[in-house]
């Protein structure tokens, strides 16, 4: 196993070049590259790192601690310059003083994330099997004894530990803990499936799922990891173990195998249609006898993925269901794309309009929306129902019904007017949908609502309802464009 965690001097300082196109001294321009290539990875810069490899400076440039930038990287938890660094031909694999390498060193760190960017391709043709087995049974080491245990084995403090949630990257979040000066994150589960995965290991179901269940936390690393890299197998075998879980007696794992089908169905590929419509069936015989509301959400929000002719019935089962985050799912159960409703199904959403949870509305107010209807046409109970939620005390509801409003083809007096009353609103977001509205049905008004939208942030610069401007005065005032 090796020793503590690579620290990583932080302070600039004279720097060496790992390697030069003479064998000599540098020259002073690249003296001065190398220079800035140090600062910037100091400062988290990514993207003057990658200037600065593009122009010429060495990837394995070493710092005046004597090691390579990638470790300075790896020591600071910035996935985003390693990544750059590896992408320019930094060696994940030397050998450091110590006995390690920058990769071991990340893999210390316990960011899935860093991990994931260093180990960099084709690690399992890169990576000696003898060094295979050194970061699977360090990654191991780190699952097993905890996090918290190794920082005390390591540093010897004795006080507790301090956790923060954070993010890791991609969305995901995880616990970063700091002991003893050292801060790590709790990421080693993660890893090891990881690292796993990639070098040809398959362990058991019940091993991988292990490592999950206690990060049931939305968006957790390690959770991400286990359902990711299990959706991945396919075979007779997987299949009858992942379907068993259906009937396992903790909703957690239940709801992980959703999880897991999700990553499948999501992922799929044309050669996996079979696989797809397998797993759709399987899904909707699971609705219909789930007694846990936040597992039998996450089903039907795999279900509403696919096709299936029991979908409609499934939602109508739902549509009173005490857990409002199964009723959110049932809206998008009822509604399918470019496909007319039932009425069954339409009174059952128009029902749902004054349900007491903001979720529920919002999710009403998307599935009203015209690409849920066969021609574009909004119905005047559907109209109705979306100028009701246009007055809703919730913003995200609000928000949600003036999009599928402006999205519609209705020129009605009512929606035109209530346009126009939304570009009275504190929210830009809305004031803007409303511009938009007005722009898509020629209204002499758009100019004006444009001037009262405000100033943008650079995000909005590509938002498609500021090119609705331009279009506007295309069709009407030609002159101007």
């Amino acid at each position: 196993m090796p020793g503590g965690l690579g620290i990583i001097s932080l302070v600039p300082g004279t720097l060496l070049s790992s390697n030069t196109s003479s064998g000599g001294a540098l020259t002073e321009p690249s003296l001065d590259l190398t220079d800035r290539l140090v600062s910037a990875v100091i400062a988290r810069d990514a993207a003057t790192v990658r200037a600065c490899l593009e122009q010429g400076a060495a990837p394995d440039t070493l710092g005046s601690d004597g090691l390579p930038l990638l470790c300075t990287a790896v020591a600071g938890l910035d996935h985003l310059t390693a990544e750059v660094l590896v992408d320019g031909g930094a060696n994940q694999d030397r050998e450091l003083p110590d006995g390690s390498t920058p990769l071991v060193r990340a893999v210390d760190t316990g960011s899935p994330a860093l991990v994931t960017v260093v180990l960099g391709d084709a690690p399992r043709l890169r990576v000696p099997k003898a060094s295979q087995r050194q970061l699977l049974d360090l990654a191991r080491h780190w699952y097993e004894i905890g996090v918290v245990e190794e920082l005390r084995r390591r540093t010897g403090a004795a006080g507790p530990a301090v956790t923060h949630r954070i993010d890791d990257a991609h969305g995901d979040t995880i616990d970063e803990v700091s002991l003893g000066g050292l801060t790590v994150r709790a990421g080693h589960g993660a890893i090891l499936t990881h690292l796993e995965w990639r070098f040809g290991v398959l362990p058991p179901l019940a091993e991988v799922m292990a490592r999950a269940v206690p990060h049931a936390e939305d968006g957790d690393s390690n959770w991400f990891a286990a359902s990711y890299y299990l959706s991945q197998r396919r075979g007779p075998r997987i299949w009858s173990e992942l379907t068993a879980l259906r009937h396992h007696p903790d909703p957690t794992h239940r709801r992980f195998l959703a999880s897991v089908l999700w990553h499948r169905g999501f992922l799929a590929t044309a050669d996996r249609a079979s696989d797809v419509a397998r797993d759709v069936d399987f899904l909707a015989s699971w609705a219909q006898d789930e007694p846990d509301g936040h597992v039998l959400a996450n089903i039907l929000g795999v279900y509403n993925g696919g096709e299936h002719p029991d979908q409609e019935a499934i939602g109508l089962q739902y549509t009173n269901h005490p857990d409002p985050r199964v009723r959110s799912e049932v809206a998008f159960c009822l509604s399918r794309e470019r496909t007319a409703r039932s009425e069954a199904a339409t009174s059952a959403l128009l029902g749902m309009v004054r349900d007491p949870d903001p979720k529920v509305r919002a999710a009403v107010a998307q599935v009203f929306a015209p690409r849920f209807t066969l021609d574009n046409q909004l119905a005047p109970a559907i109209r109705d129902a979306l100028l009701l939620l246009l007055r809703d005390d919730a913003l995200w509801v609000r928000r949600h019904a003036a999009e599928s409003l402006a999205l519609s083809d209705d020129r009605t007096t009512p929606s035109l007017d209530a346009f126009l009353t939304l570009l009275d609103e504190e929210d830009k977001d809305l004031r803007l949908e409303a511009a938009f509205a007005l722009a898509r049905r020629d209204d002499p008004r758009a100019e004006q609502a444009y001037q009262r939208i405000g100033p943008l942030d650079a995000f909005s610069e590509h938002d498609h309802r500021l090119f609705a401007l331009w279009r506007y005065r295309t069709r009407n005032q030609p002159d101007r464009v």
